[in-house]
């Protein structure tokens, strides 16, 4: 024991204090009991020493570990709030820019497309298309008049409409003026300057002087709206019309956002509204459909010049922002600073006990959730074993769970019960055997009056609707829906005469396999109306089928403008789409292809492929179902 005594002093002295000392008074501690005591009392207080001294300057260290915080906090603070005061400049300056280009490129838009649908109007007025009609020596002063004031006649509702020029094919053309107009004949004298026109085949095409063709004497700018004209029951190109709106259109749109730092330019740098002085900041092709933000040193200071595009239209909207600095209140950031401290102290007091009690049992609840959403369950989760408020939210998701998975039990058995429905409503509505009786009466008397080509077009048409109905089959072979095709093709026929063609390459082993009713003839309206009528020559079009490994496909082809790739791209969206809004301009298409998905249960079963002038081919690919029963009846 005495050997061991001095080496457990040691290790429990400072470095200041004397170890023989301390020794000795450990050497007689046996021997003499107040000493001990004493000794002991020493020892603890000496022990104390250096736990006090560590604790104080532990303490020392926070404090200034604080202070250099707070120091770094407040710096921190105070270059944030610069620097992000003047972030808040640009972006405010930036977004208020894209407000005022959005606000004056929507009323130009309004304004054209109301402008647009007077020239549709203007196109089918009669002394309009009798003037574009009649031969050349025909076309006499009397008649230029007449056409001039039925133009008036639709013009009246606008006072910013300065002329409209109408075009003939054979170089003849006249006009409504409100003022004198110059023309560049070299350049009228070639189709570069109606090029873009003649492309678009009927539809409006924005540009600024007819593409730089036709003037106003005052050298003022105009608006024209170039369309080719249609005959619309040759559909051959018999004209051009040319609408030029005064730029008093774009001066009102201005006016309307009482700004001054605005001006409308075209593409190609020519002022035509607003503040002519922005005209500077303009530099060819730097601007584009969406608003470009540029920042630019002026005597004046910064400037921030933003700009876009208009859409469809060769117009650029500019508009300039002053960028002037501008301070910081001191007293709002004495504010803020207090603000930011008080928020810290809560923040530090509460975050413990928020991240033990709410924190983490909130992200345990959500992995747990955002793992049911990836593997793509509606499963209960069982994370949070506590009985307060998280508790309630896991049993709450638990109950969701449930209800979200009866809802969709429901669903699909209403959704089966409306389309079945729907389908047998829209086969009671029409009346077969008074519509057959009706036909056949109807041919007698025609028969018996000597017309035999109206009786030969009502027997057509009753062999369609006896097809058409099919006993209110919702599902026939494919042989009778080609029948169904050719009786409306030959009905379509007596209308349009040689202009339609068809041919049909249906291979044998397809023609027993059961496909939804009416989904071929919907797609040969579409190609009639949407592609060869357009195109105003004759068309062609085909039907061919054939079977691959137990799937029969079907192709519609037709010779007609073709469809651009967004247009098909729309059209392809499928039924989980964006279905909310205004339906597609070639429903018909849109709705079969949903018929064939249903049918199918799979969204992957139609092809389109199309070339813009030249063809449009559409592919249905359906499992292979063939009729259960004998087909007696008479195709």
């Amino acid at each position: 024991m005495a050997e061991n005594a001095p080496e457990k002093v040691h290790k429990e002295q400072t470095p200041k204090e004397k170890v023989p000392k301390e020794k000795v008074a450990k050497e007689k501690a046996p021997k003499e009991k107040a000493p001990k005591e004493k000794v002991t009392k020493e020892k603890a207080s000496k022990e104390m020493a250096p736990k006090e001294t560590k604790s104080w300057s532990l303490s020392g260290k926070l404090r200034m570990m604080v202070i250099y915080s707070i120091f770094v906090i407040l710096l921190a603070f105070f270059i944030s709030v610069y620097f992000f005061s003047r972030k808040e400049r640009m972006d405010s300056a930036e977004r208020e820019s894209e407000n005022l280009i959005g606000s004056i490129s929507n009323g130009i838009h309004s304004d054209m497309e109301g402008y647009k649908e007077l020239s549709r109007l203007i196109m089918v007025e009669e002394h309009v298309v009798a003037y574009l009609r009649a031969k050349k020596d025909d076309v006499d002063r009397d008649m230029i008049n007449i056409t001039r004031n039925g133009i008036f006649d639709i013009l009246n509702v606008t006072v910013n409409v300065d002329s409209v020029f109408i075009f003939r094919e054979d170089g003849e053309y006249m006009s409504t003026n409100r003022g004198i107009y110059m023309f560049d004949h070299e350049r009228m004298e070639t189709d570069e300057w109606k090029a873009d026109i003649l492309a678009h085949l009927g539809r409006s095409v924005i540009s600024v002087n007819s593409n730089n063709t036709i003037f106003k004497n005052n050298n003022r700018p105009v608006i024209t709206i170039g369309r080719a004209i249609y005959d619309v029951l040759t559909q051959r190109r018999t004209g051009l019309l040319l609408m030029n709106i005064s730029d008093a259109v774009l001066e009102q749109e201005i006016a309307a956002t009482w700004n001054d730092n605005v001006c409308i330019l075209d593409t190609d740098g020519q002022f035509l509204a607003g503040n002519e002085l922005i005209k500077k900041y303009y530099t060819k092709g730097e601007f584009g459909d969406e608003v470009v933000h540029k920042t630019k040193t002026t005597k004046a200071g910064k400037m921030l010049v933003s700009g876009a595009k208009m859409e469809e239209m060769p117009l650029v909207i500019l508009c300039v922002t002053p960028l002037n600095e501008t301070f910081v209140p001191f007293e709002t950031a004495y504010v803020l600073i207090f603000l930011l401290l008080m928020v810290v102290i809560v923040v530090f007091v509460a975050g413990g006990f928020i991240t033990r009690n709410i924190t983490s049992p909130v992200f345990q609840l959500t992995s747990a959730m955002e793992k049911n959403r990836e593997e793509g369950k509606l499963e209960h989760i069982n994370v949070v074993n506590v009985q307060n408020e998280i508790g309630m939210l896991e049993d709450g998701y638990n109950n969701m769970i449930d209800h979200v998975n009866d809802l969709i039990k429901r669903l699909i058995e209403n959704e089966k019960i409306l389309q079945k429905a729907e389908m047998r409503v829209l086969h009671e509505q029409i009346k077969p055997h008074f519509l057959y009786n009706s036909l056949e009466t109807i041919g007698f008397l025609a028969m018996d009056a000597g017309a035999e080509n109206v009786h030969t077009a009502l027997e057509t048409l009753g062999s369609f609707y006896r097809n058409f109905l099919s006993k209110g089959d919702r599902e026939i072979p494919l042989k009778r829906e080609i029948c169904i095709v050719q009786d409306y093709l030959r009905l379509q026929k007596l209308r349009y005469g040689d202009i339609l063609k068809d041919e049909y390459d249906i291979a044998e082993n397809t023609k027993e396999c059961i496909i939804p009713k009416l989904i071929l003839q919907p797609l040969v309206e579409n190609s009639i109306y949407h592609g060869i009528r357009l195109k105003g020559e004759e068309g062609l079009i085909k039907i061919t089928s054939r079977m691959e490994e137990d799937v029969l496909h079907i192709y519609v082809r037709d010779t007609g403008v073709g469809m651009p790739k967004e247009q098909i791209d729309k059209v392809l969206l499928p039924r989980e789409g964006e279905r909310s809004g205004e339906l597609p301009e070639s429903f018909g298409l849109w709705g079969t292809i949903e018929r064939i998905r249903c049918f199918c249960d799979d969204d992957d079963v139609v092809r389109i492929r199309s070339e813009e002038g030249e063809y449009t081919e559409v592919e249905f690919i359906i499992p292979q179902r063939r009729m259960e029963r004998t087909e007696d009846e008479e195709i």
